[in-house]
């Protein structure tokens, strides 16, 4: 006898359904019904071992349909009632205008040397000498570097030999012409190499020139780029000189002001480091407006003489157009 039932008449199997529940159908005989145990941590059905998706899958199929119909409305709805307070949001104030009585609406100014310049290496060797310090005067052509140059001397010193030589060497021809033992050009042979050994001695000598870097004019160290014992080239740059004495002023005022400003118009500084105010006078006047921003530039200089102001110092300059 198997699981499925008995034999029949003919002594084939008959098999009996059995309903989901484990109760057999008609022609079995009746057994108690068992109950469902699901395990709680997979939620299965421990007597078939099946998922409970699996056993309901109408459930999970209508869970997800009202999902999909439900999350976009409410997303839609929470969009609309949040745009009616972005749009009454005020917004974000911009940086305030300059007021015309303050020092932002004022233009700028910068002092600026009368020369400046930036001295380079003349020869490529070893820096021997360097002067003192950072913003010490210099007087108009003083020493400010010195380099070994025992090879430019010993080469000036064979030139001035081979000078030497070649006119001693003409001063034999000269007299051998005049005793009819040399000729014409025999002496103009030892003139041309009197020529060219003096013309050696120049080049030596400029060459020993070179070995020193003097001050072009009087003013002040305003930078180093080398250091004493130094090897530099040809072309690099050593120190930066700035002239003393009166500064000048570079600043930008609108195209407009061009109506009533003329060279020689008075204005007044005020320096940001000093906070003090210094008379000025308009010396130059460009020859061209910057069209982007129709600005001009000129170019003043202070009255009198102000030993606090150095090169760089900037400000704000008030300018007033005259009375009409």
């Amino acid at each position: 006898r198997s699981e499925f039932g008995g034999t029949g008449p003919a002594g084939a199997p008959q098999r009996t359904r059995r309903a989901a529940t484990g109760s057999p159908l008609a022609g079995a005989p009746d057994t108690p019904a068992r109950p469902v145990r699901r395990d709680p941590v997979n939620h299965r059905d421990a007597a078939n071992q099946l998922p409970v998706s699996r056993q309901a899958p109408g459930r999970a199929v209508a869970g997800r349909l009202i999902t999909a119909i439900v999350g976009p409305v409410i997303l839609t709805a929470l969009l609309a009632l949040s745009q009616p307070a972005l749009a009454q949001s005020p917004p974000s104030p911009g940086p305030a205008p300059a007021r015309p009585g303050s020092d932002a609406a004022l233009p700028r100014v910068l002092l600026v040397p009368e020369r400046e310049t930036t001295l380079v290496a003349p020869m490529a060797g070893t820096v021997q000498q360097l002067p003192g310090s950072l913003g010490a005067p210099v007087a108009r052509g003083a020493v400010l570097a010195r380099f070994e140059c025992s090879e430019q001397r010993a080469r000036h010193g064979m030139a001035r030999a081979e000078l030497q030589a070649a006119e001693e060497q003409l001063k034999a021809k000269e007299r051998l012409q005049g005793l009819a033992a040399a000729g014409d050009v025999e002496v103009s042979l030892a003139r041309s190499q009197v020529a060219r050994a003096s013309a050696q001695l120049q080049l030596a000598s400029a060459q020993v020139a070179q070995c020193t870097t003097v001050a072009p004019f009087a003013g002040r160290l305003a930078r180093l780029h080398i250091r004493e014992f130094q090897g530099v080239t040809a072309g690099q740059p050593m120190l930066d000189l700035v002239s003393g004495g009166p500064l000048r002023l570079r600043l930008n005022v609108p195209s407009r002001w061009l109506g009533w400003l003329k060279p020689g118009s008075p204005f007044t500084i005020r320096i940001d480091e000093t906070g003090r105010d210094y008379p000025a006078r308009v010396t130059a006047i460009n020859a061209r407006v910057d069209a982007a921003s129709q600005t001009i530039e000129l170019e003043g200089r202070v009255d009198g003489t102000h030993p606090e102001l150095l090169a760089g110092m900037s400000g704000v300059a008030h300018i007033v157009s005259p009375a009409r």
